[in-house]
């Protein structure tokens, strides 16, 4: 047994609730349960209760035993003097207040319902991939469908703060911000935290210094991501290093702090120096990128926008010492579509709720018309039960993978919730 299962009882009143009475005797009439406190001090806020015919109100404390009180040293802690009823699972002893006025205690085991125990000792124990996997396919079809969405809403929420802290420190720069998501998203799970410390690593307002001169602007990025540092004849080569050297002096550039990129267990076309060259060439012939994408709404147009490719040299080469065959190397729709997932629609979302605007439908629509990522997460829950395969999907069951299931919270799940309280 743990609190937390406790902490859900009470909440959703999962008991029964009539002729309910302390472990003294006194009859209980719930009328308010309180607020749920997820800090330090009792566990339920501005609780009301009848007790014995008498009005009670102010907070509600929970534990396995009623000898945890003592456990935790509740007797001597004045947050706990409001304390109106102590609600355990097993009652053990009598507990006081600081000033030794007896606090009424309602025991849970002998008046919950042992299907609701044992469904969620099931969850909890069990060693499959999610605790739901043997029930997971159970789940109502609405159930399922609204906690997905909900899910993602959620992932956006989180994404969102992480946008709006890079807004403050970009002193309120949207291009700025853009400029950091998408270079980390180009760098795609391998290298995105190399990319994100490459854009760390340069000021913004010198890629707008060098956005007209694409040669430049790759020096910036190869030079800062230490890809200029080999000894290579190639005449390309020698060009970049020579104005990299050049800038290092011109905007006092610095890349200590930037991490290395990788190339090992990557298929040539996500190589980082052609995801390198393909972003340069979308800054160099797209000035006004945050601009365009606030202004864009179909999936269609943002495929046009983002279909870049590479610069002459890297047509024929994926490293600065091997050449290969001509190929374009274009910017791939699956490409966009997980620029769209990672970097615009969470850009578009935050730049909405900063505004005070209301999330336009349209941002949805655009998620939705998205396949669905294509990862061991999401297949292996596909397998499960197949749901709707859009992007919103496989971005809300990574949500439900990440943030509730690899950390048993099934008492937050409504997944979780609908089995627990199965017959």
């Amino acid at each position: 047994m743990q609190e937390d299962f406790l902490h859900y009882v009470w909440k959703q009143k999962a008991f029964s609730s009539t002729s309910l009475k302390t472990t003294s005797g006194e009859s209980i009439v719930i009328l308010k349960l309180g607020q749920h406190n997820h800090n330090s001090g009792p566990d339920f806020f501005n609780a009301q209760l009848s007790i014995d015919g008498q009005l009670w109100a102010g907070n509600v404390e929970i534990h396995i035993k009623s000898s945890d009180w003592y456990v935790h040293g509740h007797e001597k802690d004045k947050a706990y003097d409001n304390v109106i009823l102590h609600v355990v699972w097993e009652h053990d002893t009598e507990v006081l207040r600081r000033d030794n006025s007896l606090v009424s205690t309602l025991e849970l085991k002998p008046i919950i319902d042992r299907n609701l125990v044992t469904n969620y000792r099931a969850l909890l124990t069990s060693k499959a991939w999610i605790n739901c996997e043997t029930h997971y396919p159970e789940v109502d079809d609405f159930v399922l469908e609204n906690w997905i969405e909900r899910l993602y809403i959620e992932r956006l929420e989180r994404k969102s703060s992480e946008i709006l802290e890079l807004l403050k420190e970009s002193k309120n720069d949207w291009e700025a911000v853009l400029f950091k998501m998408l270079l980390k998203n180009f760098g795609l799970k391998v290298n995105g935290e190399a990319f994100f410390s490459l854009a760390n690593s340069v000021d913004y307002a010198t890629v707008r210094k060098l956005q007209n001169n694409i040669l430049d602007l790759e020096a910036l990025f190869f030079g800062q991501a230490s890809l200029l540092d080999e000894d290579v004849q190639e005449p390309y080569f020698k060009d970049l290093k020579e104005r990299y050297l050049f800038l290092v002096q011109k905007f006092k550039l610095n890349n200590q702090g930037v991490l290395p990129v990788q190339f090992f267990r990557l298929r040539p076309p996500n190589f980082p120096t052609i995801r390198l060259s393909q972003f340069v060439n979308l800054y160099v012939s797209e000035q006004q990128l945050f601009s365009k994408v606030m202004t864009i709404q179909t999936k269609k147009d943002f495929y046009k926008l983002f279909s870049k490719g590479v610069t002459n040299f890297w047509m024929t080469h994926y490293t600065f010492g091997k050449q290969s065959k001509v190929y374009k190397k274009v910017i791939t729709k699956s490409f966009i579509d997980l620029l769209l997932i990672n970097t615009v629609i969470p850009i578009k979302f935050s730049y909405a709720k900063h505004q005070g605007q209301q999330i336009n439908d349209k941002l949805f629509k655009l998620l939705s018309g998205i396949r669905q990522e294509n990862n061991s997460i999401v297949n292996k829950y596909m397998q499960l039960r197949p749901i709707k395969k859009n992007a919103l999907s496989s971005q809300g069951l990574l949500q439900l993978k990440q943030n509730y299931c690899d950390t048993n919270r099934c008492l937050q799940c409504a997944i979780g919730n609908s089995l627990i309280v199965k017959n």
